[in-house]
Formats: C-alpha cells, sequence, structure tokens
C-alpha cells in the first residue's frame, strides 16, 4: 500500500465491541492504518452500563460518539437517526474503510451510508442464519457490503448463495476467539471481587427480546423469571439487548432483586464476563453466548425459544420451549451433563485478527469494487 488507509470501526453494544475489539487493537497498532472508532447504540445508554467507558479503558484512540437510540419500540427510527449521524461523521472523516459487525441496526445504517457513498464495507460474521428479525438484518447488511469475513465455510456458502462475489468472502473465524484464551482472561477472584459475586457455584442467565414474537414477551418473560426462582441455583443475570421488549423483560427482573442468589448486572466487561463464563455451571436464556462462546468452554447451554432457531449449534446445546417444569428438568438434566469435546474449531483458531490484518495489507483487497453484481449460481 502506498498511503495509510484511514478504517472506522461502527460499534454498537457490549456484544459487537467484543467481536471487533482484536481487530481494532491489531489495526491500530500497525502503522499502515488510521483506526477512528464511532461508539453508538446501547453504548451511549446508562441503562445498560454505560459501555463506551470499555472503549476507553482498552485505550484506544480516536472515539467519537454518537448517541442514536429514540426508544426501543422504534427501531426503525433508531436506524433513521443512526444512519443521518453516520453519515454526518464520515462526510467529515472520509475513510477509506467502514467495517461493521453481525445484526443490528446500527450495522445496517453503517453499511448504507457505506455503499451509498461508495466506501468499501467490511462486514463481519455474515451468512450466518438464526430467525427472527436479526436475520433479516444480518443479510440486509450483507447485500450492502463489499467484504465478507466469516466465520466458517457454511457462512461463506451462504452468501454465494445470496449471489456474492465468492473472490469477496473470506474465512476469518469468529474475532472474540482470539480474546477467548484462558491464559489471557482475569482470575476468577479477581472478577468475582470486582463485581461483588460472592456464591462459589453459579450459572449465567441472559435473555433477549425477540422482536417477531412481542406479543408474546411478557409471557416469556415470566416464564424465564418464575424458572430462575423456582430452581433455586446462584444466577449472574445479565441485562438484555434494547430492542423491542427489553422493557418488558427488565420489569419481571424486578422479582430478582434483592435475592441473595442472584445478582443482576446491565453489562459485564468482555473478558470478565468469559471468564465468568468459563467457570460456569452452565448458561441459560436465548444469548448466541450459549451458542458461540460457551462450547468453546465446554459449559452446557439451555437455550430457550426460536432467537437462535437454525443456527449451528454442537451437542452443549439443549433446546427447550417457553414451559417452566420443562426448563426446570432440562436444568436438572445439564447439571448431570458429562461435556467430553469442544466445539471451538468450527468458528477459527483464535487468530482472526492476524488474518484480517493479512487481507487488509493485500493490494487486491483495496481494488475490489464498490460496483456490485449478482453473481448467479
Amino acid at each position: 500500500m502506498n498511503k495509510v488507509k484511514k478504517i472506522v470501526f461502527l460499534t454498537g453494544t457490549r456484544a459487537d465491541f467484543g467481536k471487533l475489539k482484536s481487530l481494532i487493537k491489531i489495526t491500530q497498532e500497525s502503522s499502515f492504518f488510521d483506526i477512528q472508532i464511532f461508539a453508538t447504540g446501547m453504548h451511549l445508554d446508562k441503562k445498560y452500563g454505560l459501555t463506551v467507558n470499555e472503549i476507553y479503558k482498552c485505550g484506544f484512540k480516536n472515539i467519537d460518539t454518537f448517541k442514536n437510540h429514540v426508544g426501543a419500540e422504534h427501531m426503525d427510527r433508531t436506524l433513521a437517526k443512526t444512519i443521518q449521524g453516520f453519515s454526518e461523521y464520515i462526510a467529515i472523516e472520509k475513510p477509506d474503510l467502514i467495517v461493521v459487525h453481525g445484526d443490528r441496526v446500527e450495522a445496517l445504517a453503517g453499511a448504507i451510508v457505506g455503499s451509498l457513498n461508495n466506501i468499501l464495507v467490511a462486514h463481519i460474521e455474515g451468512g450466518e442464519i438464526s430467525g427472527t428479525i436479526d436475520e433479516l438484518i444480518r443479510h440486509s447488511v450483507s447485500k450492502l457490503s463489499h467484504l465478507h469475513l466469516v466465520s466458517n465455510k457454511e457462512a461463506k456458502k451462504r452468501l454465494i448463495q445470496m449471489g456474492e462475489l465468492g473472490s469477496s468472502v473470506f474465512v476469518i473465524g469468529s474475532p472474540d476467539l482470539d480474546l477467548m484464551n484462558p491464559q489471557k482472561l482475569p482470575q476468577l477472584k479477581d472478577v468475582k471481587n470486582y463485581y461483588d459475586i460472592f456464591f462459589k457455584e453459579y450459572a449465567i442467565a441472559i435473555f433477549h427480546p425477540v422482536t417477531t414474537e412481542y406479543k408474546n414477551i411478557k409471557k416469556q418473560s415470566k416464564i424465564f423469571v418464575d424458572t430462575l426462582l423456582e430452581s433455586d441455583e446462584n444466577y449472574i443475570v445479565i441485562y438484555p439487548n434494547n430492542d423491542l421488549g427489553t422493557e418488558e423483560i427488565l420489569e419481571e427482573y424486578k422479582r430478582l432483586e434483592g435475592k441473595v442468589n442472584i445478582k443482576i448486572f446491565p453489562s459485564l466487561r468482555f473478558e470478565y464476563f468469559l471468564r465468568l463464563l468459563k467457570e460456569s455451571k452452565y448458561i441459560i436464556g436465548n444469548s448466541s453466548a450459549g451458542i458461540r462462546e460457551a462450547p468453546f468452554y465446554n459449559v452446557p447451554t439451555i437455550d430457550i425459544g426460536s432467537r437462535q432457531n437454525n443456527r449451528y449449534q454442537g451437542n452443549t446445546v439443549l433446546n427447550v420451549s417457553f414451559n417452566t417444569i420443562n426448563i426446570l428438568k432440562t436444568i436438572n438434566t445439564i447439571n448431570k451433563l458429562k461435556i467430553k469435546s469442544t466445539e471451538a474449531s468450527d468458528f477459527g483458531k483464535g487468530n482472526s485478527d492476524v488474518l484480517f490484518l493479512n487481507l487488509l495489507r493485500s493490494e487486491e483487497l483495496w481494488e475490489v469494487n464498490c460496483q456490485k453484481q449478482f453473481q448467479d449460481l
């Protein structure tokens, strides 16, 4: 490369920041790139822990913030506001590449702005399936992106099936695995002290709203909370994301407040969360962490409902419907489950950052045409 390339990473949640963190770090340490971070979404919401502070604590430079959230019931307006804010931002910064992740409206906004301004857009972890509105957003982001950095060959196959050019799809694995090496994580005792967690054994509970099932969210939330209370286990409960239905979940969580066996947190630092996950008995709810991160540590998952339908699931995942009795039976089963093998290889080898950097250093990548054409099979 003859000149320094300016790259903007767009992050809207604690989850996508965990996926982008190693990629930001390795490129910011390179003299070939000028790295900018556009932080928006849940990062700027005090209710969810004001996680933009975690970005600052990482020592990253060039962090710009934009408050985009209009309300959980108005995801379309949040999308529109993000488009406007990010458009004004890139008009000033004039980046060579925009990097987005996953299936949130912030990623969709970044891809729309990039594609309409003839700026290359790289999409992390496209080509995956899950059902719900998340899948529609993820595929939309992929169609608006020019470069696809996927977690496995199955995802690459799907993108090609969607008409994407095979030469623009690169398998780099799931970037959060870069951070998951237990030797690089903080010690459990330090994490427990930091968050004042006093119980020895525990499980992790994360329950997100499914926007396409909003009419059922009150009932589903009640069943989830009833189960946690009736199981009489120790739980570390983490707030849901801020999609439509989150207020109903948080209203039910009020019943958990003050329980000696339950600790509730708006958010956890990513590496701290990973250590707690690794040492947990199981994870329960419907978070992708139960599908992606938990199997890496051989931690069993109780996946409730439809949110993770159709996603690749290893033998550590047990699916169950919204029925308190059935969930309690599954908890009893999973406490006796013997896990023998990890599924981590299906999502890379923990070197996504190096593969990412090597791609960015190649001349071919920067010659990709912003004018996309559908590729027939």
